[in-house]
C-alpha cells in the first residue's frame, strides 16, 4: 500500500505517535500523505472514530474525507467490523465549531437551533445596528465595521473585551462601542451566530468547560491540522485545546503558501510548533509532483528572497517542459484580449478549458478580462460569484430558517413581503414593535404568512429535504412570481431549481439532520465550493481563491509594480512582512501549474477612473533569463534577468 509513496512520506506516514510537523511543498502530495497516515493508524488498531482531520475549505475537507473513506474500504486487511461503520471525522474549522456547539448547545448557553449569518447577513446587521445608534451608514461603511468585529473576534477577543481594552481609543474605537454590542444584541435576538462565532465560542467552550473538553480529547485521540500556516488565534488555540497528554497531533503546513494574513492567519503559529511541542519530528516534503522542472526553478528563484521561512527546494522527477511565457501589451483591454485569443488556440489544440485558468491580484481586473473571453466566445467561468449569495437563493433558505425559528427577525424580514404580499414598511415596523393597532385586513395577510411558516416547518419536519424547498418555492408564491417575470425570472427559477438538486444530496439522511446540514453548508460555502467541475470553462479567479487548486495551463494577469506586487493606498511603501506575503502569493500563482505559464502585464491601466503608467512587475525580473521564452522578450520592454529601467519608452 505504500509503494507510491517517497521516502519522507514514508517516514510521516509510519511517524504515528507524539507530535509531528509535516512541511509540505506545493504539489508534494500532502493530502495522499494524511490519508495514507489515517490507514496506517487504523491499521494498528485505532479506531476511525478517534481520528480528527482538520482543513479549512469545504471542498478540500470533502476531497480528504472521500479519498480516506475509499482508503480504509479498499483496504483488504481492515476487514473488522468497526470498520464499516465508524468513521475518522473530516470537517472544516468552522464546521466543526457548529458540530461541537450544536452538540453542547446548553453548555455553550445557546439555542440548539442557533441559525448562521453569512458576511451578506451579518453586513445587513451591522447596518440595523448603525441606524439603530442613529448614526449614518454612509458616513461609517458597514463593511469596515464588519471587518474590524472579525478581525477582533480571529483574535479572541470578545466585544467587552474590546471595550475595556485602554488601547481601543479614539473616534474608530467610539463608533466600535457604539456598534458592536448593538450588532451583538442583533445575532442573540436572531438566535445567530456569524462566522467568527463558531470559532470564538468554540474556544470558549473548550477552555472554559473541562467536560466539553475532556469529552472531546478522549474521542478524538489523533489529531491531523492541514494548512496549519493559515490558522488564526482562535483557530490554533482550538487546537491545542483539543490536542491531549499524548501531544498525538500531525500538523500539516508549508511557511511559503501562507498568504491570508489579512483575515488574521499568523505565520507565527507553524514557527512554533516545535516551541509547543519539543518533542516534535518535523518532516520536510519537497518532491513535487504537479509542476515541470521549470515552473519550480522559477517558483524555486522567487520564493528563495523571503527571509521568514524554513529553507526548501522542490524538485521533480518531471521533464523541463515549456519555459515561461512573459507577455507586455500597451494596456488591460490588449492584455486581456492577448490572453482570451491565446485560451482559444490551446482549446483548439486539443486543452480541456476547464484546464485553463486566469489567476489575478484583485478582483476588478476579472471585468475586462470577463468581456474579453465573451468576444471571443470562450466558455469561461468567475469564481467569485457565489450560487448561496443569489437573492432567489437566499430567500428561499430564508423561508426555511424562519419556518423553523419564527422568531428570526433577520429571515422574517427579508421574505415577509417576498413576494409581494401588501405588507408594506410601516406594517412590518408594527408587527415587529408588537404594536396591536394593525387593521384587521392587514392582520389577515400577517396570519396567513405565519400559516405558511407552520405548514413549512410540519413539512420540513416530516418529507425529504428536497421536497421541503420544492414546497418553499411553490407555496411562497416565488415560483409563480419568477414564471411571470421574464429572462430575469426564468434564471432566477432555474436557479431555484438547482437548489433543489443540491438539497437532494441530503434526502438519505433524517429530516431534521438533513435541514441541519443544509443550512450548515450553504452558510459555510466558500468560492472554491463554486466550482462546476462538469462544466468545461475557464476559471477566472483571484490567486486567494486558487489556493489549493491546480491546472495545466495558468496566465498570471496585471504583474506590474503596485498591483502585483500590490501596494496598499496612500501608503508610501510595503512593511517587509506585506512584502514577503505578495511574494509568497507569486509563488502559490506559479505553483498551480502543472505545465505552461504566461505571465503578463499591460504598461497603462485604468484604476479606479486613473490611467496609470506601468512598470513591469519585479516578479518577472527575478525569474532567471534562462527559464523565460526569448521569443517574448520583444513584446516587454526589458532584457531577460536585467531591471526595467525608469526611461522605458512605453
Amino acid at each position: 500500500m505504500l509503494s507510491n509513496l517517497n521516502a519522507e512520506q514514508t517516514k510521516a506516514v509510519h511517524t504515528t505517535e507524539g507530535p509531528l510537523l509535516i512541511l509540505a511543498g506545493a504539489g508534494a502530495g500532502k493530502t495522499k500523505t494524511i490519508v495514507e497516515r489515517i490507514r496506517e493508524l487504523v491499521k494498528r488498531g485505532i479506531a476511525p472514530s478517534s481520528i480528527l482531520a482538520i482543513t479549512f475549505t469545504n471542498k478540500a475537507a470533502r476531497e480528504m474525507r472521500e479519498r480516506v473513506e475509499k482508503a480504509l474500504a479498499e483496504d483488504p486487511s481492515l476487514n473488522f467490523p468497526v470498520a464499516s461503520f465508524e468513521r475518522p471525522f473530516v470537517s472544516t474549522f468552522h464546521s466543526l465549531g457548529v458540530h461541537i456547539l450544536r452538540q453542547f448547545s446548553q453548555a455553550a448557553g445557546l439555542p440548539k437551533r442557533f441559525a448562521i449569518f453569512d458576511r451578506d447577513d451579518s453586513k445587513k446587521a451591522v447596518k440595523e445596528a448603525l441606524a439603530t445608534r442613529n448614526l449614518d451608514p454612509k458616513a461609517h461603511e458597514a463593511g469596515k465595521i464588519l471587518s474590524i468585529i472579525s478581525r477582533e473576534k480571529g483574535r479572541g477577543t470578545s466585544v467587552d473585551e474590546y471595550l475595556a481594552n485602554s488601547d481601543a481609543r479614539g473616534y474608530a474605537a467610539e463608533i466600535m462601542a457604539e456598534v458592536w454590542p448593538e450588532y451583538e444584541r442583533i445575532l442573540k435576538r436572531d438566535q445567530a451566530l456569524d462566522f467568527d462565532d463558531l470559532l470564538l465560542k468554540t474556544l470558549r467552550l473548550l477552555r472554559e468547560n473541562a467536560e466539553v473538553r475532556d469529552y472531546y480529547r478522549k474521542m478524538w485521540r489523533y489529531i491531523h491540522i492541514d494548512e496549519y500556516q493559515d490558522t488564526n488565534r482562535v483557530q490554533y488555540e482550538i487546537s491545542k485545546l483539543l490536542v491531549g497528554s499524548a501531544h498525538n497531533v500531525c500538523a500539516v503546513g508549508d511557511i511559503d503558501q501562507n498568504i491570508y494574513s489579512w483575515r488574521g492567519a499568523e505565520l507565527k503559529n507553524i514557527l512554533a510548533f516545535e516551541k509547543d511541542y519539543p518533542e516534535a519530528e518535523v518532516i520536510t516534503l519537497e518532491e513535487n509532483y504537479r509542476s515541470t522542472k521549470t515552473i519550480l526553478s522559477a517558483a524555486n528563484a522567487i520564493i528563495e528572497k523571503n527571509k521568514v521561512r524554513r529553507p526548501k527546494n522542490l524538485f521533480t522527477a518531471n521533464g523541463h517542459g515549456e519555459k515561461i511565457f512573459v507577455k507586455g501589451t500597451l494596456d488591460e483591454a490588449g492584455e486581456a484580449e492577448f490572453i482570451a485569443t491565446k485560451a482559444e488556440e490551446l482549446i483548439k489544440k486539443g486543452t480541456g478549458p476547464d484546464e485553463i485558468a486566469v489567476l489575478y491580484r484583485a478582483n476588478f481586473q476579472s471585468r475586462v478580462l470577463e468581456e474579453a473571453f465573451m468576444q471571443k466566445g470562450v466558455p469561461y467561468q468567475i469564481l467569485g460569484l457565489r450560487f448561496f449569495e443569489r437573492k432567489e437563493v437566499k430567500d428561499l433558505i430564508s423561508y426555511i430558517r424562519a419556518a423553523r425559528n419564527p422568531e428570526s427577525l433577520a429571515d422574517l424580514k427579508r421574505i415577509i413581503n417576498t413576494p409581494a404580499r401588501g405588507v408594506g414598511k410601516a406594517s412590518i415596523a408594527k408587527i415587529f414593535s408588537n404594536d396591536l393597532s394593525l387593521p384587521p385586513a392587514m392582520r389577515a395577510k400577517i396570519d396567513r404568512f405565519y400559516a405558511l411558516l407552520e405548514e413549512m416547518r410540519i413539512v420540513s419536519e416530516e418529507k425529504k429535504l428536497s421536497e421541503t424547498v420544492a414546497f418553499a418555492i411553490k407555496h411562497s408564491g416565488l415560483e409563480q412570481e419568477w414564471k411571470e417575470g421574464g429572462e430575469d425570472g426564468a434564471a432566477r427559477l432555474e436557479n431555484a431549481y438547482e437548489l433543489v438538486a443540491f438539497a437532494s444530496r441530503y434526502d438519505s439522511m433524517e429530516p431534521e439532520a438533513a435541514v441541519e446540514a443544509f443550512l450548515t453548508d450553504a452558510a459555510l460555502q466558500s468560492d472554491q465550493d463554486e466550482l462546476r467541475e462538469e462544466e468545461p470553462a475557464v476559471r477566472l479567479m483571484t490567486v486567494h481563491a486558487a489556493k489549493g487548486l491546480e491546472f495545466d495551463i495558468v496566465f498570471i494577469a496585471g504583474l506590474e509594480e503596485g498591483l502585483f506586487p500590490h501596494e496598499k493606498m496612500n501608503e508610501d511603501r510595503m512593511t517587509p512582512e506585506e512584502a514577503e506575503e505578495e511574494r509568497r502569493l507569486f509563488y502559490v500563482a506559479l505553483t498551480r501549474a502543472r505545465k505552461i505559464v504566461f505571465l503578463s502585464y499591460a504598461q497603462l491601466r485604468t484604476v479606479f477612473g486613473r490611467q496609470e503608467v506601468n512598470m513591469p512587475s519585479q516578479f518577472i525580473i527575478d525569474i532567471p533569463a534562462e527559464l523565460i521564452d526569448e521569443d517574448n522578450w520583444n513584446d516587454v520592454g526589458v532584457a531577460p534577468g536585467r531591471k526595467p529601467l525608469l526611461d522605458i519608452d512605453f
